[in-house]
């Protein structure tokens, strides 16, 4: 699930955001054309595009797929291309649920680089399409089928990329490991969480890759690459009002629906403090860069010693900058009452809170009390939030980032970003692994169809992410020999 690219991407960071909100500027960044693509794929674009049609057309979804075929398919191919057995493992604790764990070894000199994607995708029924999801197509500068950007053609361009560097004879400085895992969209633990917590050995490394971030392209102008290196943390409470009730032809002013309803209306009046971390904050100061106006201008007075209450407000006029400055908790589901003409004798409402990565649950809850200023009101958590720091914003990483960015789209910047939603990315922070979101495939930012109808990939941007992360890697790999 990519959430900081697909789910964000028709806010259109850094400017270019669209709110219903009549009071936050459009702004238009200016940056270079897409580069042209005249020349014929590559031997490593063809490759991929081959293993993509391999991906896409073994259904890998939670009700009737297996991750565990997808898996078994790269690792015949990853063994005939000359992998070591024993360097190349499919696992799992449930039969359709594998994981693929390859591993192309280097010098030793530096620890590992995990290259991690997920296999599993959403579900995606044939009626509910215009073309068959389980079938590659080219159509139109296309391609089309479930996973072409939700992940498998990250997964595809890992594959093909380690494959081409062992078929060079490249000797990595460090070890570069794929894991291509399960359950990323069902949040169950046969993937990720399962190989940390019994494999651990097999995926540790200094930092990984993964989905979370990407570019954005808008009127055909390549905007920005975004790398994700931190997200908020999922927190649900049910909260809740008891009565004895009664009939409602008498009815006096203690109403478990007036409560539930006052408490609820305070919530709708407040704000948790704004707290910027590493990420956010280089989000910020590297947009108020390419950003111009007011809008600029409030994103340098929130960088401030003391912020300008009066910019905090106009930024948190747009929910995606809001989200990145502070925690947010809002009302998702109301229950109450249990026949017409009777008084409820129970009021409840579901409050799903983000937190920031190193928010306190308990401050959360207990500011979700004090805010409420109901006694009648019980508020109780609903789950354990899965926090994990952000991660570093590493220098060696963030240059290589840069580098190779600006060598294929000449003057689009970098930007560090917060998911507001989850990756798998999360699992490897909590466990002390530094993981970054970056794929370097840019989409149109008003055509995001992941997790959709008629899910697809442009063929340059696809070839473009697989050369992408090939300099990547490189780069971050390539170095002394021990």
């Amino acid at each position: 699930m990519r959430i900081a690219l697909r789910t964000v991407a028709a806010l259109l960071f850094a400017g270019v955001f669209i709110c219903a909100c009549p009071l936050v500027p459009l702004v238009l960044l200016r940056a270079p054309e897409a580069p042209a693509r005249a020349q014929a794929p590559s031997a490593g674009d063809r490759l991929a595009r081959d293993i993509l049609k391999e991906l896409i057309e073994i259904n890998t979804t939670d009700s009737s797929g297996s991750t565990t075929q997808a898996a078994e398919a790269m690792a015949a191919r990853l063994r005939d291309a000359g992998f070591p057995a024993e360097d190349v493992e499919v696992l799992g604790p449930n039969p359709r649920k594998g994981n693929l764990v390859a591993r192309l070894r280097g010098t030793g000199a530096r620890r590992p680089i995990l290259l991690l994607a997920h296999s599993d995708v959403v579900e995606a029924r044939r009626e509910d399409w215009s073309v068959d999801p389980f079938v590659l197509l080219e159509k139109d500068g296309y391609l089309y089928g479930r996973g072409t950007t939700d992940m498998k053609d990250q997964a595809a361009s890992w594959i093909a990329n380690v494959i081409l560097y062992r078929q060079e004879g490249f000797k990595p400085n460090r070890d570069l490991i794929v894991a291509l895992t399960a359950d990323e969209e069902t949040g169950d633990s046969n993937g990720v969480q399962w190989l940390l917590a019994i494999h651990r050995d097999l995926i540790d490394a200094e930092y990984a890759f993964n989905e979370g971030g990407g570019g954005l392209i808008e009127n055909g102008r390549y905007l920005q690459n975004n790398v994700q290196a931190a997200e908020k943390v999922y927190l649900s409470f049910r909260l809740e009002v008891k009565n004895a009730g009664g009939h409602s032809s008498v009815p006096p002013r203690d109403n478990a629906i007036y409560h539930l309803a006052r408490g609820l209306a305070r919530l709708a009046d407040f704000d948790f403090p704004v707290r910027l971390n590493e990420v956010t904050r280089a989000f910020f100061e590297r947009t108020a860069r390419i950003e111009t106006g007011q809008m600029a201008a409030d994103m340098r007075a929130l960088l401030a010693a003391s912020p300008d209450a009066a910019a905090i407000a106009r930024l948190s006029r747009s929910p995606y900058y809001n989200a990145l400055m502070r925690t947010t908790c809002v009302p998702t589901r109301l229950d109450g009452g249990h026949a017409d003409n009777a008084l409820p004798q129970t009021a409840g409402a579901l409050v799903n809170c983000r937190l920031l990565p190193d928010e306190s649950p308990v401050f959360v809850q207990q500011t979700l009390v004090r805010v409420l200023g109901d006694d009648q009101i019980s508020v109780t958590p609903l789950n354990k939030p899965n926090q994990g720091p952000p991660s570093p914003l590493k220098p060696d990483v963030i240059g290589a980032l840069e580098q190779v960015t600006e060598s294929m789209w000449p003057g689009v910047p970098v930007i560090p970003v917060m998911g507001t939603g989850a990756t798998d990315g999360r699992e490897l922070r909590k466990a002390g692994i530094p993981c970054y979101g970056t794929s370097g495939l840019f989409e149109d930012v008003d055509d995001n169809r992941a997790h959709g109808r008629d899910e697809r990939v442009g063929i340059k941007q696809f070839y473009e992410e697989r050369e992408y992360l090939y300099r990547l890697i490189k780069t971050l790999a390539s170095g002394p020999r021990s």
